[in-house]
């Protein structure tokens, strides 16, 4: 019978690029993760210099801190982040491209049809975020996603009644 050698399971693990989820102490005890490198400031935009690597305690970390540079790059600080300290999820956010109360285009797509109109943001977003919209005219909320600064694709109407009828 030959006996098992968890370093040889580890180098078969690497070489074949199998990614497995085991907890307990057959796997390295420690983690690189990315971390700020100096203080960052609410509000700024994250790039390349901001960033550095750490090494942590596998044990101790907790799921969703990025581990790969391009996971934050290009995000904005929700608040003030220490350097050296891990990310957690709610860190950071896609860059504010619609601010609460801007006048925003909304655009409605059905096949052969597109249609263009103004509206005002209700809510603030960033490229891929839901926002509401009112428009000015019906004052109808509606819900969209946001696609460029300023733009906003409609999605529909927020509590729209499943029935609508004619009133007389």
């Amino acid at each position: 019978m030959s006996s098992f050698d968890r370093r040889d399971f580890l180098k078969t693990v690497s070489a074949t690029g199998v990614t497995l989820g085991v907890a307990g102490s057959a796997f390295a005890s420690t983690v690189r993760i990315v971390v700020p490198a100096h203080d960052i400031t609410r509000g700024d935009t994250i790039g390349e210099t901001d960033l550095t690597y750490a090494t942590v305690d596998g044990a101790a970390l907790m799921s969703g801190v990025p581990t790969k540079m391009n996971e934050v790059l290009g995000l904005q600080a929700r608040r003030v982040l220490a350097a050296g300290q891990p990310f957690r999820s709610d860190d950071v956010r896609r860059p504010i491209v619609v601010t609460k109360g801007q006048t925003v285009t909304m655009q409605f797509t059905v096949p052969g049809v597109e249609l263009m109109a103004m509206g005002r943001a209700m809510s603030e977003g960033g490229v891929g975020d839901t926002v509401t919209v009112q428009n000015p005219v019906s004052y109808r909320m509606i819900s969209g996603t946001v696609v460029a600064p300023g733009t906003v694709r409609a999605n529909g109407p927020i509590n729209a009644p499943a029935n609508t009828l004619a009133r007389r």
